[in-house]
């Protein structure tokens, strides 16, 4: 049984402080009319029944929108959602409550929705890897919708969101303004719900981390809001772990372990290592954060015998010819690993989950023509993405379902412009603030988009004590970026999440 209806609005929102202008190279779909139902909040309401931990749930889906608005009345931005709510709660205000995003910047909340939260899952290969089409979805076992209700949301210009007419788009791609209007629309939710008195959650994923970081300070500093626990999917706060600029030698260092795990996974290593990850991950934790560190940080001053000590440790550790070891001076970028690492069997190496290989047009390149670990979710997600929304949630709209939009581009990092940015510290913050939040840290060992010892480096210089870093866990998954994708990982994310859900209230 289903229903979709127009809801009006009662009463002012609060206004929302947000920078102005837009890209001269935006999108020129930007400029065309806005459809008429973004001008009032739609919803499209059903109800269903899926099976978790073999115990029948009930639930409540509801598709729609709300309207950020400023206090005089005009329409600021149509956020879209999906919620799931478990029926027949006595009293729904102590149920737990998650609010779930993804990343890009430019990501809908599609990954986390269909391949880990949600009471439907994309149906994939065991490994993770495409079936072929056409895709569906079935009923995800493993769903977290036993522990919490759910609210999936997709920020401006992703998913079914937009600037309301009249409003630049731009005004909300940046790192402040996208943290405001997605904490906005929290504020509007848990009121309109009634939720303000359930234990609070977060989970975001990869830029999405960022995003959840950032909103623990903020819905803490603006709203009074405090979370039980935040919990991070392939996390990235502190930007200059990842970004391979010249004169900046700590992603070479952070991303090893995974290459050797990369290594690992595809026979690459020489036996001693190839017997077991564990052994073969925690030499190469040793020798990134010793020796290799302190060799790049010597640069050509690097005594001649020490420098070949390290190119040997380091073919060691990635599978890579010493030759060409030498040739990346040491310092091999993300790119050129994953081309090089399996081009000898005409494959590349998958960015978001290594396990997944790819063919370019020739052997010759530098570096790979596409990233095969997105080309295998890319199509299934968005095909059952749109038919799920139209066809079991019943929400109609010939909007295109943005998966994964380059229109927020360029996008703002206001006071961490010209600077690496670095939310570890709002999260510090947040934490100090109010010290009963946990966060929880998912990595997988073949992400080369977001390296687990990145994670383990931003958290162990986050400036907390050792009481208060007790609050932070990581989980590890022998998968990538999106570990649920992988059947046993996605398993075991279940029950780590659970856990942390079930530990973090009172």
């Amino acid at each position: 049984m289903s229903r979709i209806f127009p809801v009006r609005l009662l009463g002012l929102l609060p206004v929302l402080v947000l920078a102005a202008g837009v890209s001269a190279a935006e999108d020129e779909r930007e400029s065309a009319p806005a459809p008429p139902e973004l001008m009032e909040e739609q919803l499209a309401e059903s109800g269903h029944s899926v099976t978790i931990d073999g115990r029948k749930v009930d639930y409540t889906a509801r598709a729609g929108t709300i309207l950020l608005k400023k206090e005089s009345g005009e329409n600021r931005a149509s956020i879209f959602y999906v919620a799931y709510t478990v029926e027949g709660e006595r009293d729904p205000s102590s149920r737990p409550i998650t609010f779930s995003f993804n990343g890009g910047p430019g990501s809908s909340s599609v990954w986390l929705h269909l391949g880990l939260l949600g009471p439907r899952r994309v149906e994939l290969e065991e490994d993770g890897s495409a079936p072929p089409p056409p895709y569906r979805l079935v009923d995800n076992e493993f769903s977290l919708l036993d522990r919490s209700d759910l609210v999936f949301v997709d920020p401006v210009s992703t998913g079914y969101s937009r600037a309301a007419p009249g409003e630049e788009a731009a005004s909300f791609h940046g790192l402040e303004e996208d943290i405001e209007s997605v904490g906005e629309f929290i504020r509007i939710f848990l009121t309109r719900d009634g939720r303000w008195a359930s234990p609070k959650f977060l989970i975001g994923e990869s830029y999405g981390s960022t995003r959840a970081a950032g909103l623990a300070g903020y819905l803490q500093e603006r709203h009074g809001m405090y979370l039980n626990g935040v919990m991070l999917v392939s996390s990235v706060l502190d930007f200059q772990s990842t970004r391979f600029d010249t004169g900046n030698d700590l992603p070479y260092v952070l991303f090893l372990p995974s290459y050797t795990a990369t290594a690992w996974y595809h026979g690459m290593l020489d036996a001693d290592l190839q017997g077991d990850l564990q052994r073969a991950l925690e030499e190469s934790r040793i020798f990134a954060g010793g020796s290799y560190a302190r060799a790049l940080f010597q640069g050509i001053a690097l005594d001649p015998g020490e420098r070949r000590a390290a190119v040997r440790d380091l073919a060691r550790l990635t599978g890579l010819r010493p030759d060409y070891v030498e040739a990346c001076d040491l310092r091999i970028h993300i790119f050129r690993f994953t081309k090089e690492i399996l081009r000898a069997r005409g494959l590349t190496a998958g960015r978001l989950d290594s396990r997944l290989t790819g063919r370019d047009r020739d052997d010759a390149g530098e570096t790979p023509e596409f990233d095969p670990s997105y080309a295998a979710i890319h199509g299934p997600f968005t095909a059952t993405l749109n038919d799920y929304l139209r066809g079991e949630l019943k929400y109609e709209t010939d909007l295109p379902y943005e998966i994964l939009t380059g229109r927020v581009r360029p996008w703002k990092y206001g006071r961490y412009q010209n600077r690496y940015v670095n939310m570890a510290e709002t999260l510090r913050e947040a934490m100090t603030r109010n010290p009963h939040l946990r966060v929880l840290v998912a990595c997988g060992y073949y992400d080369l988009a977001t390296p687990f010892y990145a994670s383990e480096y931003t958290f162990d210089h986050l400036g907390l004590d050792r009481d208060e870093r007790d609050r932070v866990v990581l989980k590890y998954y022998e998968s990538g970026h999106m570990m649920y994708i992988h059947g046993p990982s996605l398993e075991q994310q279940k029950r780590d999440l659970a856990e942390f859900i079930r530990s973090s209230i009172r």
